[in-house]
């Protein structure tokens, strides 16, 4: 292998591997190096937890590019590895083989790490922190049909793969220290009605209630809660959210505050250093705030505006990302700043259903949750960027 490249991307995820595009859109011959902690190529995560489940995608299907697209676009992957040094100054990248490569332009995509549990017993190899796809290979295994699992976490992994375990036939407890599913962005309202469908479905919530310690006992896992509850499952998938994979980058000396600090052209403080997807903290110019997203459109829209001003472009980051989920028969789209912290107008059609939830700081639209309501993000996008002030009366109807 080359040890000299024009880019090097170190991440193997949506951001990296949507960086090869940007790159290529301005600069067809420049030698490109993507290193990738895991042995698989890029991937999309959505599916993850939801059409892998549904049968909607078969694993071969979720795979960003075709093999052959690496090579064919002058590519070279080293999967499988993780890079352990970089030295901005004098433009190189060590990996955990040894080996060293230097660069002109370098990607970090290094995304996140799932949180997890200080706790006794949460060390145990079968307790999976549900991240990738090596997890949902491992899962599968475990999970068939009348297997019994725990899912520890209420928010958007811990919904989202509870729901669909039990699409499966999995006896499902959950067990989450928020008072609702979802909490932090779903009204009260809202959440508490969802948790009521999951109870319907049949999966059993324990919402305030969270793990002191597990154990492994005759082939099964055992968790002991603060409530001094006791379940029993034949699995225990954690979701309990992930930290921003920062340790390279800070080892580099660049500046790090809840993930990599960038400016609106994704380069960090480092020269010719740039970082874009779920580890990049970037000035969200809409909001007027700055804002780290760990969801999909970001990861894809970033990365390839990195890679393109890597290429020489002067592009910026003014693009809204949107995120979707899917528990059940709810679906929904969102933009912008959508947190239950902020004061919550939900316009609906079905309650709890079918409709728009509009979140507000003094008055003005800083986010807008579209439930069941589809095809209407970028109208949600305009409302939030006109700033204005609204009344609820003004919202009703507003996006139908």
């Amino acid at each position: 292998m080359k040890k000299g490249f024009r880019y090097v991307i170190i991440g193997g995820g949506l951001a990296g591997a949507s960086a090869i595009k940007g790159i290529r859109g301005r600069d067809k011959e420049g030698e490109v190096l993507l290193i990738g902690a895991e042995s698989e190529r890029p991937y999309d995560r959505p599916p993850l937890t939801k059409k892998l489940w549904f049968g909607k995608k078969k694993v071969e299907e979720i795979y960003l590019y075709e093999p052959g697209y690496y090579g064919e676009n002058g590519v070279e992957l080293k999967l499988g590895t993780k890079a352990v040094k970089l030295d901005p100054v004098g433009k190189t990248v060590t990996d955990d083989t040894g080996a060293g490569f230097s660069y002109e332009k370098l990607l970090i995509a290094t995304g996140g790490t799932p949180r997890k549990l200080d706790l006794p017993g949460a060390d145990i190899d079968d307790i999976i922190y549900y991240r990738n796809l090596g997890d949902y290979t491992r899962l599968r295994e475990r999970a068939g049909k009348g297997a019994s699992a725990i899912v520890v976490g209420g928010g958007f992994i811990g919904s989202e793969i509870a729901a669909s375990l039990n699409m499966n036939g999995v006896d499902v407890t959950m067990v989450f220290p928020s008072p609702y599913i979802c909490h932090k962005v779903f009204p009260e309202g809202l959440g508490r009605a969802l948790q009521a469908e999951f109870g319907k479905r049949g999966i059993k919530v324990f919402a305030s209630e969270s793990p002191t310690s597990f154990a492994g006992s005759g082939g099964k896992l055992v968790a002991r809660t603060t409530g001094e509850m006791v379940f029993q499952a034949d699995v225990v998938i954690v979701g309990a959210g992930i930290l921003p994979a920062t340790d390279l980058a800070r080892g580099a000396g660049l500046k790090v505050e809840d993930g990599i600090i960038v400016d609106e052209f994704m380069r960090t403080s480092g020269p010719d250093v740039y970082a874009a997807g779920d580890v990049a903290n970037f000035p969200y110019k809409e909001l007027g705030k700055r804002m780290r997203v760990e969801h999909w459109d970001n990861a894809l829209s970033q990365g390839e505006l990195a890679g393109a001003n890597m290429a020489g472009g002067a592009e910026p980051y003014y693009h809204m990302p949107y995120f979707f989920s899917d528990l059940f028969d709810f679906g929904y789209e969102a933009v912008g700043e959508v947190s239950s912290s902020l004061e919550t107008f939900a316009d609906w059609q079905e309650e709890n259903m079918k409709g728009v939830v509009y979140y507000l700081r003094e008055g003005r639209v800083r986010g807008v949750m579209l439930c069941n309501i589809w095809d209407k993000v970028d109208e949600a996008r305009e409302l939030i960027k006109k700033g204005e002030r609204f009344t609820y009366s003004d919202l009703k109807g507003k996006i139908k």
